[in-house]
């Protein structure tokens, strides 16, 4: 049996690791072109008009097979609207400013970050059911090309964007656009990674003619499984291990088919320096187009936002040109007492230790076990 204190040093280093750490996040700006629209966060009393899906905890989704991995938690995803929808020009940069539950910046670094689309057809997207949703892939982004091959996550966790650029030639009409994180940093392990998925709607203006294949199109929950080599990833820590993307390959239309395969040898960074600071009180912006008489999802949660856990941020590589960080908030003051994640709590009320065990920042256990 493992002693006790071993077993307790243990713990102190995987809550000290960030790759231990279960995070939590939510996008809490959508940006057009530079011009930034306030999104509903879990838990608001009042939602405003928004144009993001309104999900019910910043807690990440758990299992490929999950109904959430549509658009995020929800109590019903056949009505989970949104009231707004943003008009985007073919070309346009959007960015999506991932946060922490409480507002700080992203707490993740490890894994890739993908953006889909799909069709709401010609009715529009705030009465579009998603489970109808066939989705094709415009973007994704893996490990940096330079420097240490860090995750081009990594920026988020000092405060960059994800940012995407719509198709050129993409055909007119009303589309969901789906952006998502997967965090890795549990998924050397089968069934570890987390999943966090966002849906905002956008009406694409212009007249191109660019549109996906059968083929390219999939469903969400269905696209990925548990076993695919880019959802369990035991080189995930590995800066040479070699990362097969999730999901299709990015449509024909979108990209040359010399620049379309599914591995990350030629992904460029895809994060943004943005100019916008974020203010949890400040009007959402009113310039998007919004239907009458849409309330935000109905099914949201009540419950507020979940802590986002700690974790130790690093410094992105300078040797990234194509990376450009600018400082929008401060991060908390992450100097108090370290809390063990709720997995670790699992395992030590599995193991009869007790629950409720806080370390302080030298390591050291300051509530008695009873």
């Amino acid at each position: 049996m493992i002693a006790t204190t071993s077993l307790l040093s243990l713990v102190i280093l995987l809550v000290s690791t960030p790759t231990s750490v279960s995070a939590h996040g939510v996008v809490a700006i959508v940006s057009v072109d530079g011009k930034a629209y306030k999104q509903n966060l879990p838990g608001t009393p009042s939602p405003f008009a928004s144009a993001t899906r309104l999900i019910t905890t910043v807690e990440p989704v758990k299992g490929a097979a999950n109904a959430d991995t549509l658009c995020g938690p929800a109590r019903n995803h056949n009505t989970q609207f949104a009231a707004q929808t943003l008009e985007v020009n073919p070309g346009a940069k959007m960015e999506f400013d991932w946060r922490g539950g409480d507002m700080s910046f992203w707490p993740h670094d490890t894994g890739p970050m993908l953006t889909y689309m799909a069709s709401c057809g010609d009715g529009g997207c705030e009465n579009f059911d998603a489970t109808q949703a066939r989705w094709f892939k415009i973007q994704q982004v893996a490990r940096k090309q330079s420097g240490d091959r860090a995750w081009a996550q990594v920026d988020l966790m000092s405060g960059a964007t994800a940012a995407v650029t719509i198709p050129e030639n993409i055909a007119p009409g009303n589309y969901l656009i789906r952006h998502e994180i997967i965090a890795l940093h549990l998924a050397t392990q089968r069934g570890g990674a987390e999943f966090y998925p966002s849906c905002t709607q956008i009406r694409i203006t212009g007249n191109g003619s660019g549109k996906p294949t059968n083929s390219e199109m999939v469903k969400f929950p269905g696209a990925y499984s548990d076993d695919d080599p880019g959802i369990f990833f035991p080189g995930t820590f590995d800066p040479d291990a070699r990362y097969v993307y999730p999901g299709p390959q990015i449509a024909a239309f979108v990209t040359s088919p010399a620049s379309s395969n599914n591995t990350d040898d030629d992904s460029p960074v895809s994060t943004s320096a943005s100019s916008t600071s974020f203010n949890p009180n400040a009007s959402p912006s009113s310039t998007p187009s919004t239907s009458a008489g849409t309330s935000t999802n109905p099914d949201s949660s009540s419950s507020g936002y979940h802590s986002q856990c700690h974790l130790k941020r690093r410094s992105p590589s300078q040797n990234d040109s194509a990376t450009r960080l600018s400082a929008r908030s401060s991060p908390p003051d992450n100097s108090g007492p370290m809390r063990i994640s709720r997995i670790m709590v699992q395992h030590l009320r599995n193991l009869g230790l007790g629950v409720g065990v806080n370390f302080n920042a030298n390591g050291r256990n300051t509530k008695r076990r009873h």
